[in-house]
């Protein structure tokens, strides 16, 4: 492998290949001496070595630790060449991060003062989900972690031989460790399983990386000569960051998800939050040594003190008779005593905080009383950063999102209706009369049916987990509870059918205006045909009084309401292809944007971001540089799914790069978006046409006859659907067709047979139809497409998917199939595509996939050998074992499903990807 060696944006490859190669030297002693030397020597490491056997027992195993090894290695080399860069050329020098955003707005003429009224105007939100695609185990990322932090421990340069030689001692106790532990799951995880997974990230890396990610921002600053007076030191001047979850609150086809589970999870983040609090104060209040003889307190925080006094009350009493001629530490121990913590056991004072606010209102008082004697330096480095976290986590941790499917709300309706009394059958309505059901009676504020009647299935799940919400609003308060998300939305009464639900369930509150539902409702548009349809919908929803009324009632005082649409990347594609579905969810973010604005109503759009570039993923700044300006309001939601969890967060340097390319991208997009001209770009009619005629190309694919029979056998879909990877089912009701499927099992399974076919399939045959019916266009496509984010968007991730793609493994998958005629005439179309599109791809591009897209090629031919021997050894499994199942020998077809999962999950991780 021949990489640049001198300072460039690839100089970091030459660093992986250097630390991978000792990493798998010292994996290849540990095999050597735990007994399995031959193993050790057909690792499959150099490209041009002969195919080595396979037939060991733990090769797969094998195979798919030295990947995990590659990819720490690659993780390491990355963070430490931004290191190396920011040392030798500045803050500005890394794309997307604080320096280069804060050096290209004052170049656009943005003042300091613009720049710090924008960054306390920003939300960001990143929501973690538990979709079935993260393959390891907990404790597998545990063990990585471990080792990242080794690798990144012999940076140091400090180190005698001898201790160097004591860190590579650790390292292979380290990988021994991981060889010994299973890899996979050879149960199903529970929801229980996923939520501590996710929880490790809520309090562990994230905490952290929030404050170093505002180190960076001050440092930028300073760096840059902006004006000191304004350093956005005070968390009132940084951006919004929250997060969110989906673990224990989405029910869209996940049948173990209950009321219950949904209670469970509430009470499990509240009491992470709690905890994470208690410790943080705890390590404040050591801190907090100012002595009074050495400065007068001030009135203000004597006279918080004479307060708690007043109270009388023991626990408080008890927290001021420590540390006497200390009240600053005095302070945090009465907010260590109104920390809520009865249900944790610990002494609780009568009073405690009932809201997070409250203790952020308190941990303001305790920074401004530092500031007033002259302590800045320990009010920023101390009390600032505590009251970030506060201001981030609340006592929730999360916000836990509740979802459910439109026809699963359909049905619970029909239900109530029945309990009711009422001979309807709401399901055979048109949306007229379902619209004027919902206009009268959501005016009411009784219940459809009397609190006794019987639930019915549908009804008692929805009713059930609405009630769950009400229960802990009415407890705790609102800020822990996310949004009621409704996936499917196909209509303006599936919308409306929530409020009337929720109703059912006691989630109103009643006010002068008439009621309101406390937690916003938001529709998940997930097809094409769905986001031409939404921009109605919306509409008509924003001009309901119940949604008015509701929105006012969450509004913030001076600002506008604001109405959260969420939309979906991953069915968009599977329904539409790659093209059509980033074009189709732009241009509804156009509409729906013009749809708000008429209303005075701020659109907050929630990403359903998945794994992969045709799911929406990819480097995050380019993403929100890609968005509609006119969609950009400041205020956003992303998911963050399965694998992409780890992989950006499991290690604290990884992690605060990540938030800080979300939050300065944020920044810059909005910014920018505000002086961008809303006309319309010259390529938006080059865009329509590709979208078009891609959609066709690939609607025509999935009509071929035999297609579904190919697809169930040339790709691994069978045994991902058997795996044990997530708690969730692959298929929303259990039918085996296309539509019930998941989009990301779908993803899933091609990628592991090298097809990549969502993220090109469609486009080779746009750009010819172009260059036959539109040659002026084509022509402007090729001189301006990597000069307008949404092209180059598309155009980077579509080549990004053809140098992952493979069409000899393509052929060797479909040697599977065992119908002649299906096989021959879907391959034969599938390949004729995909050298349209890489041929139509680079003719754009000018050059080469491969020195456009030199890291992806690159960083493939380390993996090539590795991924020839999983993909050999996958495909002689799925013919024994899918013979197995045949015969329906049960002993036999378990015994190769666990090497069979091994090996998918052996190549998601020399991928890097799985759905």
């Amino acid at each position: 492998m021949t990489v640049p060696t001198a300072s460039s944006a690839l100089a970091d490859l030459a660093r992986a290949e250097r630390d991978y190669r000792f990493l798998v030297a010292c994996f290849q002693e540990v095999l050597s001496e735990t007994g399995a030397p031959e193993l050790a020597q057909s690792l499959p490491i150099e490209e041009t070595a002969p195919l080595p056997d396979t037939s060991h027992e733990r090769f797969v195993q094998a195979c798919s630790v030295v990947f995990q090894l590659l990819n720490m290695a690659e993780e390491n080399a990355a963070a430490q060449n931004r290191r190396a860069l920011e040392a030798s050329a500045g803050c500005a020098a890394e794309p997307g991060l604080w320096g280069a955003v804060l050096h290209k707005l004052r170049r656009r003429g943005r003042s300091a003062a613009d720049i710090l009224t924008a960054l306390a105007q920003l939300h960001v939100e990143p929501v973690l989900t538990a979709h079935p695609t993260e393959a390891k185990r907990a404790t597998v990322l545990e063990h990585h972690r471990r080792l990242y932090l080794l690798l990144v421990k012999l940076e140091n340069s400090v180190w005698t031989p001898n201790e160097r030689r004591a860190i590579r001692d650790e390292i292979k106790r380290e990988l021994e460790r991981l060889w010994r532990t299973g890899e996979i799951y050879l149960e199903k995880p529970t929801v229980a399983d996923e939520l501590r997974n996710v929880l490790h990230y809520l309090t562990t890396t994230l905490p952290e990386a929030i404050g170093w990610m505002d180190r960076h921002l001050l440092d930028a600053w300073d760096e840059l000569g902006m004006e000191a007076a304004m350093r956005p030191t005070d968390p009132a001047h940084l951006p919004h960051i929250t997060f969110g979850t989906w673990v224990g609150g989405d029910r869209d086809g996940h049948p173990l998800v209950t009321p219950e589970t949904t209670r469970e999870s509430l009470h499990t983040l509240r009491q992470a939050a709690l905890r994470l609090f208690r410790s943080r104060l705890t390590e404040l209040a050591a801190r907090m040594s100012l002595s009074d003889r050495r400065q007068s307190p001030p009135a203000a925080l004597m006279a918080y003190l004479s307060t708690a006094r007043e109270a009388h009350d023991p626990v408080l009493q008890s927290a001021l008779e420590r540390n006497p001629y200390e009240s600053w530490r005095q302070v945090v121990n009465v907010m260590l005593a109104r920390l809520p913590g009865a249900e944790l056991g610990w002494p609780t004072a009568r009073q405690p905080y009932t809201a997070a606010s409250e203790l952020a209102a308190d941990l303001r008082l305790l920074g401004e009383t530092l500031l007033a004697v002259g302590a800045r330096r320990l009010c920023e480095a101390e009390v600032w950063p505590l009251l970030r976290l506060v201001e981030t986590f609340g006592f929730h941790l999360a916000v836990l999102d509740i979802r459910q499917n439109s026809a699963v709300h359909e049905q619970a309706v029909v239900e109530r209706l029945r309990a009711a009394g009422v001979e309807a059958e709401y399901d055979q309505w048109d949306e007229a009369r379902r619209c004027a059901f919902w206009e009268t009676e959501l005016a009411q504020t009784r219940p459809l049916a009397a609190p006794g009647a019987p639930p019915g299935d549908a009804a008692g799940r929805v009713v059930g987990a609405l009630r769950v919400a009400a229960e802990y609003g009415q407890q705790y308060g609102w800020s822990g509870l996310g949004a009621l998300i409704v996936s499917m939305t196909r209509a303006t009464s599936d919308l409306l059918a929530v409020y009337g639900l929720a109703r059912e369930a006691g989630l109103i509150v009643s006010t002068s205006d008439g009621p309101v539902c406390p937690l916003p409702v938001v529709p998940l548009f997930e097809t094409l045909d769905d986001l031409r349809h939404s921009p109605d919908i919306l509409s008509a929803f924003l001009d309901h009084p119940m949604t008015r009324r509701s929105l006012a009632w969450m509004q913030r005082p001076g600002q506008s309401p604001v109405q959260q649409v969420m939309i979906g990347y991953s069915d968009s594609n599977k329904d539409a292809g790659a093209v059509a579905s980033l074009w189709g969810l732009y241009r509804a973010q156009q509409v729906l944007s013009a749809v708000a604005q008429a209303r005075g109503v701020l659109l907050r759009f929630f990403h359903g971001r998945g794994g992969t570039p045709s799911r929406g993923a990819g480097p995050t700044h380019r993403f929100l540089n890609a968005l509609p300006p006119e969609s950009v309001s400041g205020r956003l939601r992303l998911t963050e799914q399965g694998e992409t969890i780890s992989q950006k967060y499991a290690n604290l340097i990884t992690a605060t790069y990540e938030l800080e390319l979300l939050t300065s991208g944020m920044l810059e997009t909005y910014l920018l978006a505000q002086s961008t001209a809303k006309t319309p770009h010259p390529l938006e009619p080059v865009l329509d046409f590709l979208a078009d005629e891609s959609h066709r190309a690939y609607r025509a694919l999935l009509e071929l006859p035999g297609f579904l029979e190919f697809f169930a056998h040339a790709t691994p879909i069978d045994a991902i659907e058997a795996s044990r990877i997530g708690s969730r089912p692959s298929r929303r009701t259990g039918k085996r067709t296309l539509a019930d499927l998941r989009a990301i099992p779908w993803v899933f399974s091609w990628s592991q047979a090298r097809f990549f076919l969502s993220g090109w399939y469609g486009l080779g045959t746009a750009l010819d139809m172009l260059a036959t019916h539109h040659p002026a266009w084509l022509t402007q496509l090729r001189q301006d497409a990597m000069r307008w984010y949404p092209t180059r968007l598309l155009l980077m991730n579509a080549g990004s998917q053809l140098l992952l793609a493979d069409a000899a493994w393509m052929q060797a998958y479909a040697e599977l199939v065992p119908d002649t005629i299906a096989r021959t005439t879907v391959l034969s179309t599938i390949l004729a595509e995909f050298e349209r599109t890489r041929r139509g791809v680079e003719q754009v591009f000018g050059v080469p996939l491969t020195e456009r897209r030199q890291r992806t090629a690159l960083t493939m031919q380390l993996r090539r050998a590795g991924l020839a021997a999983l993909h050999q050894r996958q495909i002689e499994l799925l013919k024994t074992w899918r013979a197995a199942r045949a015969a329906s020998d049960d002993t036999q077809s378990e015994s190769l499903l666990v090497d069979l999962l091994l090996t998918i999950n052996a190549i998601s991780s020399g991928l890097k990807s799985t759905g």
